[in-house]
């Protein structure tokens, strides 16, 4: 989305409030744009889909991803700055924070795997999918669209609308379908280097965006997160972070995660370490303060442990799309 100023944030947050009206047919500019897409079909109000800035691709999802071995990366990405990283047999990447705040998805193809890794900045929330529809493999792109503030992206098979935070079709001929989600971590560089001596780590596409700057700055630390018209009735600030684990409606306060340091709950050891910088809070990403890092594992019968899909959200964001969930937070 487009670059937060604290200037007039408060106008700003009001109108998208009124534009969030309930709206029972889409707007026409909606059709001129997506002729492809059945508006028959939705499964939300079209008045929760608000229009971010850009239009249609306006963000540019990265289609051909380039890498280099990570263990001999110079510069960039610097060791605290956050990565999301995945491994699927073998092959381990790291897909750099400061690359996907300019273009939210990457598709790429790990281990013969067809994948989409996605970031959305105004609610922090990284999770990679499988992109498959129906059986057959696809691609992603971004639609310029948000709804609860977070990434509409778009399938470009059938051109549904997908709601990231959920992975579930929304709106379009695959309206209720889900995308299967894949485990990653959000990590230091630091740390995915450590861990994966040989992996590789996404480049950045050429220049076209100053790649380690940081176009929200400060949004982390605001009262209220921007382009959101709903209310928050949880614990702590609308934008702390939490732990959001898969199959798990309740989720866990990076406060309360980072005083206890490790949190055994049923089968799950949650886990926090310093040594990550936020990506939404200095001009520049590696100048951002320590935020750490979570590891959310399931424990196996047998004693080992396994990575479970997991993403450390806004608690705004959590709630918006888990009403009345439970965020345990410190006191």
């Amino acid at each position: 989305m487009r670059p937060i100023t604290v200037s007039g944030f408060i106008v700003v947050v009001l109108l998208w409030a009124v534009a969030a009206a309930a709206v029972a047919e889409p707007p026409a500019g909606w059709l001129r744009e997506w002729p492809r897409t059945d508006f028959s079909q939705s499964a939300v109000d079209f008045g929760e889909i608000l229009s971010g800035g850009p239009p249609k691709d306006g963000i540019p999802a990265i289609d051909a991803p380039r890498f280099e071995a990570a263990s001999e990366t110079t510069g960039a990405p610097t060791p605290n700055e956050p990565v999301m990283s995945i491994e699927i047999a073998g092959d381990a990447r790291a897909y750099p924070l400061s690359v996907l705040m300019w273009h939210e998805i990457v598709n790429d193809t790990v281990a013969g795997q067809p994948v989409a890794v996605t970031y959305c900045p105004l609610c922090n929330s990284g999770i990679v999918f499988r992109r498959v529809v129906a059986g057959e493999p696809t691609t992603f792109g971004t639609t310029g669209k948000l709804r609860n503030s977070d990434l509409v992206m778009y399938d470009r098979a059938t051109e549904s609308w997908w709601q990231q935070f959920e992975g579930r079709a929304i709106l379009g001929a695959r309206m209720g379908d889900a995308l299967e989600t894949i485990p990653s971590r959000l990590e230091s560089f630091a740390e995915f280097r450590a861990r994966h001596p040989a992996g590789k780590v996404l480049v950045p596409p050429g220049r076209m965006r100053d790649y380690g700057r940081n176009p929200y700055v400060g949004y982390d630390s605001l009262p209220v997160p921007f382009l959101f018209g709903g209310d928050y009735d949880g614990p702590g600030s609308p934008l702390m972070r939490v732990v959001a684990v898969e199959g798990r409606q309740e989720a866990w306060s990076l406060d309360l995660l980072r005083a206890a340091g490790r949190l055994e709950v049923d089968d799950l050891v949650l886990t926090w370490k310093p040594g990550q910088a936020s990506a939404l809070d200095a001009p520049r990403i590696a100048d951002g303060r320590d935020v750490g890092t979570v590891t959310v594992e399931r424990v196996e019968p047998g004693g080992g442990r396994e990575d479970v899909v997991y993403h450390v959200p806004f608690a705004f964001a959590f709630r918006a799309f888990n009403p009345g969930a439970p965020i345990h937070h410190a006191p």
